[in-house]
C-alpha cells in the first residue's frame, strides 16, 4: 500500500510561496531523487498548472533542470479538478468521489504518492489520508501569503529531522 506524502517548501512564519524563495542546488537535486523514487503525485488545480512548466523544454536551463524535468515527466500524475477538462502527458484526472479515488490509489500503489497544494491537503487531512508531512523549513519570512497548512489537522508527531543544507531543515511529521 502507497503512502500519501504532503510536502513543500514553507518559510519561517508558515507559509508556501515558490516565487518568494527557492531551493538552493543542493535541496533541488534532493528534489530529483524524490521525484525520481517517487510511485506519483496527486496535484490540486493550481499546482498541478504551476508545474506544468516543466513539461516543456528551456533552453537556459542547467543539467539539474533538465534531470528535474525529465523525471517529473516520467513520473504519473493525479490531478483533482472541479473546472479541469483534460490534463497534460502522464497525468488523470480526478473526478467524483476523492476520498474513494484516493484510496483506490493508495491500495493500487507502493511507495511514496506525493500531494502537492496545500488547498488539496487540507482536504485530503480532513479525509485521514496523508500519512506523512515533510516540511523544507527555510529561514525567510514571508508576513502573508498562503499557508502550509490551510486548515486545521490532527495532532502530529514528529518521527524526524534533516538538515537538507545550510540553511533548510526537513522536519517529518505523521498522524499521532
Amino acid at each position: 500500500m502507497a503512502k500519501l506524502v504532503f510536502g513543500m517548501n514553507q518559510s519561517l512564519d508558515g507559509y508556501v510561496d515558490h516565487m518568494a524563495f527557492a531551493p538552493g542546488p543542493t535541496l533541488f537535486r534532493h528534489f530529483i531523487d524524490e521525484v525520481q523514487s517517487s510511485t506519483g503525485s496527486v496535484y490540486g488545480r493550481k499546482m498541478y498548472e504551476i508545474m506544468r512548466y516543466w513539461d516543456d523544454e528551456h533552453p537556459e536551463w542547467d543539467a539539474d533542470r533538465r534531470a528535474f524535468a525529465a523525471a517529473w515527466r516520467k513520473l504519473p500524475k493525479w490531478v483533482v479538478s472541479r473546472t479541469l477538462k483534460s490534463v497534460g502527458p502522464n497525468a488523470r484526472l480526478v473526478e467524483g468521489d476523492l476520498a474513494g479515488a484516493i484510496r483506490a490509489l493508495k491500495a493500487e500503489h507502493d511507495g511514496g504518492i506525493g500531494v502537492a497544494g496545500p488547498d488539496l491537503a487540507r482536504s485530503l487531512t480532513e479525509l485521514g489520508l496523508i500519512d506523512e508531512y515533510q516540511i523544507y523549513l527555510h529561514p525567510v519570512v514571508l508576513g502573508q501569503g498562503t499557508p502550509f497548512f490551510a486548515g486545521p489537522r490532527q495532532r502530529l508527531r514528529l518521527a524526524a529531522t534533516d538538515r537538507m543544507d545550510e540553511d533548510v531543515i526537513r522536519l517529518t511529521y505523521v498522524p499521532a
